[in-house]
């Protein structure tokens, strides 16, 4: 049964840095691409950044373009979500995602995934 747990979460002023991580158990498959999604109540579930776990491409949501860096150690099938130059827009709960089996074409869409985490708390003040 495969497993994402996500970590990292927190409160921060605007501005700050947090780093987020996902770690995943319980797979058995070759993994071919995570992403990293965030939600704010009464809205969709956005894609914000993802990795291509085999050969390393990501793609990021051009709002957090420059700012946000995704990273993985395949060792500790974990893959991490460095965010920096918070803003107050990026509040809101992050999930970790493993697409399986499947090669997504459209990475930062959420309906392109099989496996989610419970999510972790983001909240940027001012």
């Amino acid at each position: 049964q495969v497993q994402l747990l996500e970590s990292g979460g927190g409160s921060v002023a605007a501005g700050g840095s947090l780093r987020l991580s996902c770690v995943a158990s319980g797979i058995n498959y070759k993994r071919n691409c995570v992403g990293w999604f965030r939600q704010v109540p009464g809205k969709d579930r956005e894609g914000v950044a993802a990795i291509y776990t085999g050969v390393g491409g990501t793609h990021y949501a051009s709002s957090v373009q420059g700012r946000f860096t995704i990273s993985q150690d395949a060792a500790k099938n974990t893959v991490y979500l460095q965010m920096n130059s918070l803003k107050l827009d990026d509040t809101g709960m992050y999930y970790c995602a493993d697409a399986g089996t499947y090669y997504p074409p459209r990475a930062l869409s959420p309906w392109e995934y099989a496996y989610w985490g419970q999510g972790t708390q983001v909240t940027v003040s001012s």
